[in-house]
């Protein structure tokens, strides 16, 4: 392992501190959406049969940013570095002096200038080409549809080299288990170009992007509520594939929807309610049949307390209405009188009575003892 670092260290040292003189191309554009894979091109034309013994790519995002290595090759061993690591790897040939890139589900933080520099044996100069890599926003990866409207579906694969688009295919699945169908393949070793399959989405898929350009989208015309599913496309340059898939819903139109007038049936109407409905609904029933002795006794003891306070008040009222009446009777059979007499000095004098009553429990008649005062 020491001397496999030995290997690459030493070389790496000495290629910068000889300043090898550095022959630069122009930098082509690549715009790739994230996720998405991107081809980038590194091949040095020589008519001399010398081979690469080492290539860096390089990613630049700034003036104030730091370089980040991507990937480098030497002594037959290509090792991509750190976030990296998984997403990119050298798909050229070295024996033809091709140290291309391939760069993987790409991300909006892989936007910058991306350099390569190839050296060959023997050679003084550094070969360097540049690519400038611009990420768009992620497509869509589900669409949703009605019955009847059309769908289209992207699928690419940038590159910056030579590289044409050998092989387009298109399959549907319309489940987890569901066998594979073929919708559409393209392929530039038949005669025709491309090839339709001829099940049900014969005459209804066109391959509307343009080959040359690296883009096998396709049209999918008069959508049918049975072409929901998973849709893959697999699309090759030479021995490289890059694959998308996207996922179909299709919604029925609301106004080819049939309006029923019938009350929906009982099976019907559970089948609706899905299982915490269903629990709701038995809860509130078992509660309800618990709490329904409770709620009568608290009605019968309700009445009866409103009962009991009406017939206390009656019987009060009855007391008090005969405690008035006896009193009346007895004050009643009294009798007042007043008398006037002269006295010698010709004056008037008075006579008033005082009264004790004198309850009826007495067998004899109510009397009254009277006081008789004068007064002048």
């Amino acid at each position: 392992m020491l001397f496999l670092l030995k290997l690459i260290v030493i070389p790496l040292y000495l290629g910068y501190s000889q300043g090898l003189a550095a022959f630069t191309v122009s930098s082509p554009e690549l715009r790739v959406h994230v996720g998405d894979s991107a081809l980038m091109g590194c091949v040095v034309q020589s008519t001399e049969e010398k081979h690469v013994i080492k290539v860096d790519w390089v990613l630049s995002k700034g003036e104030r940013a730091e370089n980040e290595y991507v990937l480098y090759y030497y002594s037959n061993l290509s090792v991509p570095t750190g976030r990296f690591q998984n997403r990119s790897r050298l798909v050229g040939d070295i024996l033809q002096n091709d140290g291309s890139l391939l760069l993987q589900n790409v991300q909006e933080a892989d936007q910058g200038t991306y350099t390569c520099e190839i050296r060959l044996q023997s050679e003084s100069f550094v070969y360097k080409k540049s690519v400038v890599l611009h990420v768009l926003p992620e497509e869509p990866k589900e669409l949703t549809v009605c019955v009847g409207d059309s769908a289209q579906m992207g699928c690419f694969f940038q590159s910056t080299g030579e590289r044409q688009v050998t092989k387009v295919d298109w399959m549907f699945s319309s489940g987890n288990h569901a066998k594979e169908e073929i919708i559409l393949r393209y392929d530039v070793n038949t005669h025709s170009g491309y090839f339709h399959n001829q099940g049900r989405f014969h005459n209804r898929v066109n391959l509307m992007g343009d080959t040359s350009q690296n883009d096998g989208s396709i049209w999918l015309q008069t959508v049918k509520e049975s072409d929901q599913g998973v849709y893959t496309c697999s699309i090759y340059l030479g021995k490289l594939e890059s694959r998308t898939t996207i996922v179909l819903r299709v919604d029925q139109d609301e106004s080819q929807m049939p309006i029923s007038t019938t009350p929906p049936a009982r099976n019907q109407l559970f089948s609706v309610l899905d299982g915490t409905q269903v629990v709701i609904i038995v809860g509130i029933v078992c509660v309800t049949f618990l709490l329904l002795p409770v709620l009568i006794l608290i009605v019968k003891k309700t009445k009866w307390s409103k009962s009991s306070v009406h017939s206390m008040a009656s019987v009060k009222s009855l007391e008090s209405k005969e405690k008035t009446n006896l009193e009346k009777h007895v004050y009643s059979s009294i009798t007042t009188w007043e008398a006037e007499e002269r006295g010698p000095s010709g004056q008037s004098e008075g006579t008033y009575m005082t009264m004790h009553p004198v309850w009826p429990s007495s067998p004899k008649p109510s009397s009254v003892a009277l006081s008789s005062v004068r007064f002048k």
